[in-house]
């Protein structure tokens, strides 16, 4: 069966910081509530993400979180991961799936409204749409799509939509009213108590789902 989504993603970065690495934002992240963890690491050997993604595969286990790869189906696979997350030049979606099966997680990456709709149609679990705002962690070579992008996208598509890119604790209030769930890096990652940091979004977006069911 499949884990759930959750509201609040962590991406595990150690390019942006060098105080914890992937495993201890890990831990930290869903101790401060983060319902799912993806590791990304584009240094990392094949044999260290292997290492990686079943020690975190285990204690997201352990903790009740889901845990997914970023880009890798084959570790996906020998790792036995909750699933995987696909960009837009990574291994097809529907090959992902034939590889991983219908009871994994496959997530895939969209930047505009036709790409989201593709991503859908391709079978995938959730449409990981960004960046929202400016962001510095990863190079960009678009403009930002901003709220009422990801509102539209939201409402073309049936499967969830993961938010990403630039989201902080000033601006996670309006994504959430959105309906999206979100993704962050460096908000918890390069935050001085990452635990602190998820809570604190965590909070916030219960919050205003909270105030749309009442």
């Amino acid at each position: 069966m499949k884990k759930p989504i959750g509201a609040l993603c962590v991406i595990t970065d150690v390019s942006i910081q060098s105080r914890y690495n992937h495993l201890e934002l890990c831990e930290l992240a869903i101790r401060g509530g983060a319902s799912m963890i993806q590791l990304r690491d584009k240094h990392a050997s094949t044999r260290e993400l292997y290492a990686l993604a079943v020690a975190m595969q285990l204690l997201c286990t352990g903790l009740g979180a889901t845990f997914i790869i970023n880009d890798r189906v084959d570790i996906a696979l020998a790792a036995n991961t909750d699933g995987v997350h696909l960009g837009q030049t990574d291994l097809p979606i529907p090959t992902a799936r034939r590889i991983l099966g219908n009871d994994k997680i496959i997530g895939g990456t969209a930047s505009t409204l036709e790409e989201a709709l593709q991503v859908e149609r391709d079978g995938a679990d959730y449409i990981g749409f960004g960046h929202i705002f400016p962001t510095h962690t990863k190079a960009k070579p678009s403009a930002p799509k901003g709220i009422e992008s990801l509102s539209e996208v939201i409402a073309s598509v049936k499967i969830p939509v993961i938010a990403i890119g630039g989201i902080t604790h000033s601006n996670v209030e309006a994504v959430a009213r959105t309906g999206a769930s979100v993704a962050v890096i460096s908000a918890v990652c390069a935050a001085d108590n990452p635990t602190i940091a998820a809570r604190t979004l965590v909070e916030t977006i219960s919050a205003v789902r909270n105030n749309y069911t009442h």
